[in-house]
């Protein structure tokens, strides 16, 4: 029987939702039973023998439903292979550099410390201008975001398929 994996996330417009649903697709392609569910949908995670949990990030944070999961399943967490990420910076380059060598919420460092993640990842993210509301279309201008989808799908199918091999050669 496949081990099963949980790819969790909080996205708000929908890019984030759909990083998790490639990494997803990549875990399934090397024989895990792979589900992929928004983290406010999650209940248990006994059923799980890894967990991978993203967010988008506003303003250096997660959202608020990747936040609260991540404090509320920290014991069950810190008992199974974890790995995190981020999906946000817009732009060309590395997304750590347009971050000024941010990686996590600092907000959630201790409870990551605790956890001790395998991984942290931060990937581009993507803007449809279309799809905000005036105020952050008014934030999106005033901070000279980049406006379009700049996710590198490969660095993502890359990455999924390092928790793959991870957790196929885990006993």
């Amino acid at each position: 029987m496949a081990k099963r994996v949980l790819v969790a996330y909080a996205s708000k417009y929908g890019a984030t939702a759909e990083i998790a649903g490639r990494i997803g697709d990549v875990l399934r392609s090397s024989g895990l039973d792979a589900e992929v569910l928004p983290a406010s949908r999650v209940r248990d995670l006994s059923p799980y023998a890894g967990v991978v949990l993203g967010s988008a990030v506003y303003a250096g944070s997660w959202l608020k439903p990747a936040a609260d999961f991540l404090r509320s399943n920290e014991q069950a967490l810190a008992e199974r292979p974890v790995w995190l990420f981020s999906s946000g910076p817009t732009g060309e380059g590395d997304p750590v550099e347009l971050l000024k060598g941010w990686r996590f919420p600092q907000a959630l460092q201790p409870v990551a410390d605790r956890i001790r993640p395998r991984d942290i990842a931060v990937f581009h993210g993507a803007i449809d201008v279309s799809r905000l509301s005036f105020p952050e279309r008014l934030l999106v201008r005033g901070i000279k975001a980049a406006i379009g989808d700049y996710r590198d799908w490969n660095a993502i199918a890359t990455w999924a398929a390092g928790i793959a091999e991870a957790l196929v050669g885990d006993p």
